[in-house]
């Protein structure tokens, strides 16, 4: 399983059509709209327009962190940083959280992993597994944290941060579901 995490600014091409490029390929089988900079409203616009393009698609639109969008939009897939999933989501009334179906939230050690499953998150981000541009001068986690994240938790993990195409199956290896790339999706690599 793919996740491809967007980031406009790496695309060669208008966004859009990366988007379009994404769903008719169909090497992914999620797109996390990552687009953290932009206003709530541009957000919005753009999950819009993601959500359009990707209707009838294999590809399963998860927005990051904005509910206010994801429920306007009837979208019932979100993602969070375990901080916002821990200090924002968790807290909601039930009526709130049943409004999602899958609940996916980043982590950075095993004690968040095994905190975001027993609160009801659906999946994990776990990372950054490999040197990255996104996350410069701070050292990988590595696979074996990978590993060990997995033999703790029943819920799926994708392994991010450092992800190429090469790169999947050692982390298939280590355990993951699968693995999220933001590179690998948003630049003309083959798609």
């Amino acid at each position: 399983m793919l996740m491809a995490v967007t980031n406009r600014f790496l695309c060669e091409e208008p966004f859009i059509e990366r988007v379009k490029k994404i769903a008719e390929e169909g090497k992914a089988d999620f797109l996390l709209l990552r687009e953290k900079d932009l206003p709530q409203e541009e957000y919005c616009a753009l999950a819009k327009e993601c959500r359009e393009v990707l209707e009838g698609s294999p590809v399963r639109l998860i927005l990051h962190s904005d509910m206010e969008t994801a429920e306007k939009l009837f979208i019932d897939a979100i993602h969070f940083p375990f901080s916002v999933f821990k200090e924002t989501f968790l807290p909601l009334p039930p009526e709130k959280k049943e409004l999602f179906s899958l609940v996916g939230v980043s982590v950075h050690s095993v004690e968040e992993a095994v905190f975001v499953e027993k609160n009801g998150g659906n999946y994990l981000l776990a990372g950054h597994i490999f040197a990255t541009d996104c996350k410069k001068g701070l050292a990988p986690r590595g696979l074996a944290f990978l590993k060990e994240v997995c033999d703790r938790v029943t819920i799926p993990v994708y392994a991010i941060g450092g992800i190429d195409w090469e790169k999947i199956p050692l982390v298939l290896k280590a355990g993951a579901r699968g693995a999220a790339m933001m590179s690998g999706f948003m630049k003309d690599s083959g798609l």
